[in-house]
């Protein structure tokens, strides 16, 4: 019996199997808005046997949006464009779910294929906002510091934005607080050098992190699962780490969330990350372990077998694919062939189904 095939219940909430699909960027909105890409790239993944598909990096606002091309859900549009994708993934049988979202300092960025260089003002760019004015690089814009006045109207944001994923149809946001977009920011001490109640202690710095996740689960249905992407560590010394990961999972278990997605990095472009196959996975697991709250592992997991082992043994309670998903929308019905495991194909593709 295929663990990775096994079923998950979170709250009221039931996934088929254990493969996830992470949150990536297309880079293919307009003014924030989803188009026909959207609804073939994510549909694809939920025909293809994904236990829930989850929608990119949405931002909760214009200046949030990590390039001129991504997803938004600020305006009652947004949802009524993301609502025939939540529906048709979940009629293919996987859960719909969205990850709500800040660039902060990282926004105004170019799309990856065009140039990855900042934006400014001046062609298409907007002023980026930041804990503190200290840029993601040396090549990167300064960013305007955030006015403590200010920090309400990022929460209000977040649970607008929550309320109309929850009309748009979505069982499951996750709020992003990994790969240093705002909300990490916050937590890592090299991004955050405020000296007012959001800066300094571990305390401060998670402050607005958990006022958002604490907002959010007050407006979502109890009967519907919340998850909070992190990143357990910056890979740089005297950054954000493992130790303070834990405290912080700690916070977000008693206020009500019910799975870490568990990556690392991205705060600054100059760290040393040992990337190889599964090499975040221990992280989620010493969450898991400590913790007794479910994670998904992420991170070069790409062979059925290994999925199959994060599972299997314990080291995490789901596995979220990216790249491998890119490379092979339909790897969960592949997988489950070579695992043995039994699983419904779509009825369209049946006549395609190995014996």
């Amino acid at each position: 019996m295929s663990q990775l095939f096994s079923r998950l219940k979170l709250r009221e909430l039931e996934f088929r199997n254990r493969i996830f699909v992470s949150p990536m960027c297309q880079y293919s909105a307009r003014d924030g808005i989803a188009q026909t890409w959207h609804q073939v790239h994510l549909g694809s993944r939920a025909v293809g046997g994904a236990g829930l598909v989850m929608v990119e990096a949405t931002a909760v606002a214009p200046e949030g949006r990590i390039s001129p091309y991504d997803l938004g859900l600020w305006s009652d549009r947004h949802a009524e464009a993301l609502a025939p994708i939540a529906r048709f993934i979940r009629e293919q049988g996987a859960a719909p779910a969205i990850q709500l979202a800040h660039a902060g300092r990282k926004a105004s960025s170019d799309a990856p294929w065009l140039s990855r260089n900042a934006l400014t003002p001046k062609n298409g760019g907007w002023q980026v906002v930041a804990p503190s004015p200290a840029p993601f690089s040396p090549a990167s814009p300064q960013p305007r510091e955030l006015a403590a006045a200010e920090l309400d109207g990022i929460v209000a944001a977040f649970v607008a934005a929550a309320k109309r994923s929850l009309a748009a149809g979505f069982e499951v946001a996750e709020i992003h607080m990994a790969h240093g977009y705002l909300l990490h920011e916050f937590l890592s001490p090299l991004s955050n050098r405020r000296n007012d109640a959001h800066g300094g202690s571990l305390e401060n710095r998670a402050r607005l992190p958990l006022q958002v996740v604490r907002a959010v689960r007050d407006i979502w249905p109890q009967r519907l699962p919340l998850f909070v992407r992190i990143s357990a560590t910056d890979w740089v010394e005297g950054g954000w780490d493992l130790g303070q990961s834990l405290q912080l999972c700690r916070w977000l278990k008693e206020a009500g969330v019910d799975l870490i997605d568990c990556s690392t990095g991205g705060l600054t472009p100059d760290a040393k990350i040992p990337a190889g196959p599964g090499f975040q996975t221990p992280f989620a697991t010493a969450i898991r372990q400590h913790l007794g709250i479910a994670v998904g592992a992420v991170g070069l997991i790409t062979a059925p077998e290994q999925a199959e082992h994060i599972v299997a043994t314990g080291l995490a309670d789901v596995v979220f694919l990216a790249r491998e998903l890119l490379r092979d929308p339909y790897w969960p019905l592949h997988a489950a062939h070579k695992l043995g495991a039994a699983v419904q194909w779509p009825v369209q593709y049946e006549r395609a189904k190995p014996v």
